[in-house]
């Protein structure tokens, strides 16, 4: 039981310090890894959220 409550622990630690979706760090991130490395729902999201940016409220 202890092995599970530390690794969910873990697992929401670490997601926490991943940059949210279309933010800037996100974006830098993104830009500086291979894109042979990125998946397609990441080419997706860069696309929607780094080159056509838009003013949604």
């Amino acid at each position: 039981m202890k092995k599970i409550i530390i690794s969910i622990f873990s697992l929401i630690l670490i997601s926490a310090c991943a940059p949210e979706i279309g933010s800037e760090d996100w974006c830098a991130q993104l830009k500086e890894k291979p894109k042979g490395d990125w998946t397609a729902t990441e080419a997706k999201d860069y696309t929607k959220h780094c080159l056509f940016k838009s003013d949604e409220g």
